[in-house]
């Protein structure tokens, strides 16, 4: 594994396209675009305020940067420099920006949730989506880019709404029983609407489009619940990360748990698993004359090392529960392309 220079950036601004061709990064009010295999800046954007957020379109032709002091989002073009846009939100101010999956418009969330607005850079053209919830997966788009899940709190009321991304009209509105909903996640086919609770209630709850409650999943209580959930990309199973360190497997047929997988300290036995090491190997110039292509080459490479000696101990962290958000449970979770091996990290373990 080899690594570039390191360049300057401002608040870890730093952001791949999604063809894989660039590479942004924010430095003050400033975003530089360079090819990933040469690493060579092609454009320099200069933006009206200090960069705060940072994302590229799902086609990669544009590129947004949220000025969140300043109330206002500047759209850049990739293939047409001299294009332009500036999105203002004025005296409502703004909180959060994000793309829609056709690349076309932008969404930009009002500051208190007020409301959420829906900008086209083809028309110009304006909508306006009312009570958004306050919560850290507020939306959610499915994987075809037709419909928009949106979370929201009305008369003391978690609810979803599902919008037509064609025209952003309003086509199933319904209440769901969380008690604080915290997120929602479509499934990669479409067919369900994952919602789970906040984390003083473990609770997921699985939803049709048209507002039918599949299945209610509770596995413990009385403890912190979900932090991260993730679906195969078949759909066929849903993986739960919860703060007690486990990580649940449901099935998409009958909802009920298929695997369940712990992240114990100590690992006696290597007849189940494979342990890998990280080690790090530097380079060694050959002679005292070198070139600029030699000191590129000349930092550290890694490698990973199967791990034969038993038992095997990780580290682990003692979680600071007086502090916001303590390095416990379940943080990341991902699929496998073909749904065989699933991905976990526990805050807990370095």
């Amino acid at each position: 594994m080899n690594f570039s220079d390191s360049f300057k950036q401002t608040n870890s601004l730093c952001r791949l396209s999604a063809c894989g061709e660039f590479v942004a990064n924010a430095v003050s009010f400033r975003l530089l675009v360079r090819e990933v295999k040469s690493l060579q800046i092609i454009q320099i954007y200069t933006c009206l305020d200090t960069v705060q957020h940072v994302e590229w379109s799902p086609d990669s032709c544009f590129i947004l940067c949220g000025m969140f002091k300043r109330g206002c989002v500047q759209v850049w073009s990739i293939e047409n420099p001299e294009w332009k846009c500036k999105i203002d939100e004025g005296s409502a101010g703004l909180i959060d920006v994000c793309w829609s999956p056709d690349s076309r418009h932008v969404l930009t969330t009002a500051d208190f949730n007020l409301r959420i607005t829906v900008w086209s850079l083809v028309n110009k053209s304006v909508s306006y989506i009312k009570y958004p919830k306050k919560a850290s997966k507020v939306l959610d788009f499915t994987e075809d880019g037709k419909y928009l899940a949106l979370a929201e709190r009305r008369d003391c009321k978690d609810c979803i709404s599902v919008f037509v991304c064609s025209d952003w009209e309003l086509i199933k509105h319904f209440e769901v029983a969380t008690n604080d909903l915290a997120g929602i996640c479509w499934s990669p086919d479409g067919r369900a609407l994952c919602v789970w609770d906040s984390l003083l209630d473990c609770k997921i709850l699985l939803y049709s489009p048209d507002g039918l409650c599949l299945s209610s999943y509770v596995p413990y209580q009385h403890a912190l619940g979900i932090k991260t959930v993730a679906w195969s990309p078949s759909s066929q199973f849903l993986a739960i990360g919860c703060y007690d360190e486990q990580v649940r497997v449901l099935n998409h047929i009958t909802w009920k748990t298929v695997a369940e997988f712990h992240h114990p300290a100590s690992i006696e036995s290597q007849d189940t698993q494979i342990i890998y090491r990280e080690a790090e190997k530097k380079l060694q110039l050959r002679d005292q004359r070198f070139s600029l292509q030699d000191i590129s080459t000349k930092c550290p490479q890694s490698k990973y090392e199967v791990v034969e000696e038993m038992p095997v101990h990780i580290k682990t962290v003692k979680a600071d529960t007086e502090t916001a958000n303590p390095k416990l449970g379940i943080g990341v979770l991902s699929w496998s392309s073909d749904n065989k091996y699933l991905v976990t990290r526990n805050g807990a373990m370095k």
